[in-house]
């Protein structure tokens, strides 16, 4: 067994608490961990075989992927690269499962973590000496990306580095209850916070440090970036992380929104705007859902009425239905995930029969609590019980904070 260290690379701006100032932005923008590890500390993975787990969100600001940065680097070899849900191009519809193949550019073998296998095989690992990972994630538990990592780095039994990117929705913010073990997935793998406050790299140091998983983890950590930064004032060049988070309002929504992948309701998938639009086809009272919701003045938001026809393969493919639109008013003050516990409520208080729950839904949530209370009118109680948790959660990350 390994014994679990953390190594930083050190920035001056490294270890401060989650409540401090926004330091001003650089002209030059957020310099990702990629460039960074190129350009001053190409020596943790020179001679080395390089086993890379991406997507199509590892790349520099020029665009170039972390696939060819890597294969290009002088003295170092990729032998091996891993793809996560939705693939190593980022292109494939949520919970496809994924073949192994070969990357055509580099000739590398593509080992799918999002498949038959989930944890890297003793095999693949076989012609691998370090395990790097750089992939742009979006700070919510419920996302998969940090799970297939966190899960391949406890398993590999080497060293790995992660590559930082920012939390494009603010590495200050924290929300929502911790995960109850009891309801682990890979939507929710470790007891962290649903809207969680870290980014990737220091997700992992807090898992390490606090022995969730044996890993001697390194970060190369990003210049230029503060932890009150949005995703569009980093200048670094969008992406969609995934197919259906095309915004970052919608990365913003999704830690609440989210929740309805776990009901008979839609999401918005298969629309113009996933997880801003919630309906369904017999959501027929949408405007006296939006008027009662749009009553309690949930901060940084309001709710409108429209229709959208919906792509084949989703909920209510092939069908136009009504739907609520969430229209962030003020990010800065959104707490998505009693936002989207107030929609669940709101619905299902005008909609006992045809509103349902899939199988999911305690997995999302981390717990059966959020169901019980929905159903039980009881959301008041279980928002203050998550606030205290995500408060309980700030705690805990701050030794392992690397950004101002």
């Amino acid at each position: 067994m390994h014994k679990t260290s953390v190594i930083l690379l050190a920035l001056a701006s490294a270890c401060a608490t989650a409540d401090a100032q926004r330091a001003p932005a650089t002209s030059t923008g957020v310099i990702p961990g990629v460039e960074v590890l190129l350009s001053d500390s190409l020596h943790l993975i020179r001679g080395k075989r390089v086993g890379l787990l991406t997507n199509h969100s590892g790349r520099d600001r020029a665009g170039v992927s972390t696939i060819d940065l890597l294969f290009k680097a002088p003295g170092v070899r990729l032998t091996a690269l891993f793809g996560p849900e939705h693939g190593i191009r980022g292109v494939a519809r949520a919970g496809e499962r994924i073949a192994s193949s070969v990357d055509s550019a580099t000739g590398v073998t593509v080992y799918s973590l999002y498949g038959d296998v989930q944890v890297p095989t003793p095999e693949m690992l076989a012609n691998v000496d370090v395990l790097v990972y750089d992939i742009q994630d979006v700070g919510a538990r419920v996302y998969t990306y940090e799970w297939t990592f966190a899960n391949a780095a406890n398993a590999a039994k080497k060293p790995v580095i992660v590559l930082d990117r920012p939390d494009p929705i603010r590495a200050d913010r924290v929300e929502g209850n911790i995960l109850d073990p009891g309801f682990k997935s890979l939507v929710g793998q470790f007891p962290v916070a649903l809207r969680y406050g870290l980014t990737p790299g220091e997700l992992m140091r807090y898992l390490a440090g606090t022995k969730q998983i044996d890993a001697n983890v390194t970060v190369v950590p990003m210049k230029n970036y503060t932890r009150a930064m949005w995703y569009d004032e980093t200048k670094l060049p969008w992406l969609n992380p995934s197919p259906n988070l095309r915004t970052i309002d919608a990365e913003l929504l999704y830690p609440g929104t989210v929740f309805f992948e776990g009901t008979s309701a839609t999401e918005g998938r298969g629309t113009d705007a996933p997880f801003t639009l919630i309906g369904a086809s017999w959501l027929t009272d949408n405007t006296a859902i939006a008027a009662e919701l749009n009553a309690l003045k949930l901060p940084g938001v309001r709710f409108d009425t429209t229709t959208r026809t919906i792509e084949p393969g989703y909920k209510f493919g092939g069908q136009t239905i009504p739907m609520i639109k969430v229209n962030v008013t003020d990010r800065n003050a959104v707490r998505s995930v009693e936002l989207g516990i107030r929609m669940l409520r709101a619905i299902y208080a005008r909609h006992t029969k045809e509103f349902t729950w899939r199988g999911s839904i305690d997995r999302l949530a981390g717990t059966d609590k959020l169901r019980a209370a929905v159903e039980a009118g009881q959301v008041d109680a279980l928002i203050a019980s998550w606030n205290q948790d995500a408060a309980r959660f700030a705690g805990m990350i701050r030794p392992y904070l690397l950004y101002r």
